[in-house]
C-alpha cells in the first residue's frame, strides 16, 4: 500500500506530476468536487494543529469526500494506552486513507506499516513534514517558476524544524542550489541532515547567524518558529525565541523579486507590517498547501485502486 511519509517516497517526476494536478485543480476546481464522492479520510492528530489539520479536511471536502478524526491524543484511545498500530489497523476500517500528526518520530511510519489504507505523514515530532513540503514546492514554482538555479535561506530553528528538513531533503535533488543556514548556534542544522542531503551532494552551503548579513543573496528565505514544545528546558526557548525577527527595514536589504515564506503559525519572528509586502508569501503558502494535499489524496487514491 502506498504511503506518504518522507518527501523521498516520491521522486521528483512525481512531485512534478502532483503540483500538474494542483495547477490544474487551481483552474479547474469544477472538475474535481465530485471526484472522491463517497470516500473517507480520517484525520488522527495526536498533537495540536490549526493549518495541516483543517488543510486536509477542506482539500478532502472539496473533493466531495467525508471527514472523521479527533484532533488531541486525549480524544482517543491512546489515553488509554492503545498502541499507534492498533490505532492504524482500526481506523483502516473506517476510511480508505489517513492523515496523521504524531508528537514521536516514526510514528506515521509504524501506522503505513499495518494499516490496510494509504497513510499521509502530517508532521512526527522534530523530523518530517513531508506535505508541507508539497505546499512548500507549490509556492516557489508558482512564485519562481523553477526549482533549479536558487539561493534558498532558511531561519530560525534549524535544529527541531522538521518542516526545515523536509524542504532540505526536496530540494537538494534540483540542480545549482545554494542554502543559507541562519540561526543560532544552539538550533543549528542537524549534522544528519546535513551529511546527508547537502554534504553528500556537495551543494554549496554557508551557515552564519546573521540574517542581516544572509538577506541581500537569497531568492527564497523560509523563515520558521522557534518552537516551545520541543524544548526541554523553558529559559532556552526564552533566551531563544527572539533569536530572528523579520521586519520592514530588514526587508529593504532583500532582492526586488524574493519569496518570503513561512510554515507557520507565526509568533513574532515576522513583524505584521510585512504583510504587506507583495514579497510575503506564507498566506499563499497556506491555500497552496489545500491544493497540494487535495492532488494528494487522488494520487494515493488512486493508486490503491480506491477511486479511478
Amino acid at each position: 500500500m502506498r504511503s506518504l511519509i518522507d518527501i523521498l517516497d516520491f521522486t521528483t517526476e512525481e512531485l512534478d506530476e502532483l503540483i500538474q494536478v494542483a495547477c490544474d485543480i487551481i483552474d479547474n476546481p469544477d472538475k474535481y468536487s465530485e471526484i472522491c464522492h463517497g470516500k473517507t479520510l480520517a484525520t488522527l492528530f495526536f498533537e495540536p494543529s490549526t493549518r495541516t489539520r483543517l488543510s486536509f479536511e477542506a482539500a478532502m471536502f472539496e473533493l466531495g469526500g467525508n471527514v472523521l478524526g479527533f484532533s488531541e491524543a486525549g480524544s482517543s484511545s491512546a489515553a488509554k494506552g492503545e498502541s499507534v498500530a492498533d490505532t492504524a489497523k482500526t481506523v483502516s476500517c473506517y476510511a480508505d486513507i489517513i492523515a496523521m500528526r504524531h508528537p514521536k518520530e516514526g510514528a506515521p511510519y509504524v501506522a503505513s506499516q499495518v494499516a490496510t489504507v494509504p497513510v499521509i505523514n502530517a508532521g512526527d515530532g522534530g523530523h518530517l513534514h513531508p506535505t508541507q513540503t508539497l505546499a512548500d514546492l507549490l509556492t516557489i514554482y508558482r512564485e519562481k517558476g523553477r526549482f533549479n538555479n536558487l539561493t534558498v535561506g532558511v531561519c530560525g530553528d534549524l535544529k527541531f524544524g522538521r518542516t526545515v528538513h523536509s524542504l532540505i531533503a526536496a530540494m537538494s535533488r534540483y540542480p545549482d542550489i545554494n542554502f543559507v543556514l541562519i540561526s543560532p548556534e544552539e538550533l543549528k542544522l542537524p549534522s544528519y541532515v546535513k551529511t546527508e542531503y547537502i554534504k553528500e551532494k556537495n551543494i554549496p552551503y554557508t551557515q552564519t547567524t546573521s540574517l542581516e548579513e544572509a538577506m541581500p543573496k537569497l531568492d527564497i528565505l523560509y523563515m520558521t518558529r522557534v518552537q516551545r514544545e520541543r524544548f526541554f528546558n523553558e529559559e532556552d526557548y526564552l533566551r531563544l525565541k527572539d533569536s530572528y525577527i523579520l521586519d520592514t527595514e530588514k526587508m529593504k536589504a532583500g532582492k526586488e523579486d524574493l519569496v518570503v515564506m513561512h510554515p507557520l503559525p507565526r509568533v513574532n519572528e515576522i513583524s505584521v507590517a510585512v504583510d504587506n509586502d507583495p514579497r510575503a508569501c506564507y498566506f499563499k503558502q497556506v491555500l497552496y498547501g489545500k491544493y497540494m494535499r487535495m492532488a494528494l489524496i487522488l494520487k494515493l487514491l488512486k493508486e490503491a485502486g480506491t477511486i479511478k
